[in-house]
């Protein structure tokens, strides 16, 4: 969740599964008096829209995706029932996460970034005035994406990594999809898959 001092705020990813989950973002949103006016998805696998139906339909919210994506975010009944999970149907999104655009809200602006090689349709979010980037599972502390998922690639993750990611500041914090934050200075110098990657070492990534 992103939120400035006007109090809109934009949920990326709910990934709310159990009631207490759901709970406890909704909780958080009353307690800090936000006014949630915007649900992004940066990719469609089911950790991260587990949620998404609840939140539209509570704060009356689309749901936004890059239209690539929406071939993983129709398979997400079928990965629930692969895996165990109880299905709801997704809300219908609104397919217009395109790169090189801008999505507002509040006093805080996105820039699109388009990521594929975890999943198709990956995006980041980059606010370039705070210097931050929501990386989805795009880029870890120490780490990359999965790409052996259905719609994944080793060669377009690391890709998009080094064009998107890797042209950025040193000094950009990044708030990936699990595990602590990063900034982009201590990947470019620390990530061992970067850097076995920049050194043609690819038989264990």
């Amino acid at each position: 969740m992103v939120y400035d001092e006007t109090k809109d705020c934009c949920i990326i990813d709910p990934g709310c599964y159990e009631q207490n989950e759901k709970d406890e973002l909704v909780k958080f949103i009353e307690d800090q008096k936000l006014n949630p006016v915007l649900l992004l998805n940066t990719h469609c696998h089911i950790d991260h829209v587990f949620g998404n139906r609840f939140i539209s339909q509570r704060y009356k919210l689309p749901l936004h995706i890059h239209e690539i994506d929406r071939v993983v975010l129709d398979s997400y009944r079928q990965v629930c029932d692969m895996y165990g999970f109880g299905y709801e149907p997704q809300p219908e999104p609104q397919a217009d996460l395109i790169e090189g655009r801008k999505i507002s809200f509040g006093n805080t602006e996105f820039e699109i970034l388009f990521t594929p090689g975890h999943s198709p349709g990956s995006v980041c979010f980059l606010n370039r005035e705070e210097k931050f980037v929501v990386s989805g599972d795009v880029l870890f502390y120490d780490s990359i994406g999965r790409h052996d998922l259905p719609g994944g690639n080793l060669e377009t993750l690391m890709n998009s990594i080094f064009s998107q990611l890797m042209i950025l500041e040193d000094e950009v914090t990044v708030y990936s999809g699990h595990g602590p934050k990063t900034t982009i200075g201590r990947e470019r110098n620390k990530n061992p898959f970067l850097l076995a990657w920049e050194k043609g070492d690819r038989d264990w990534i």
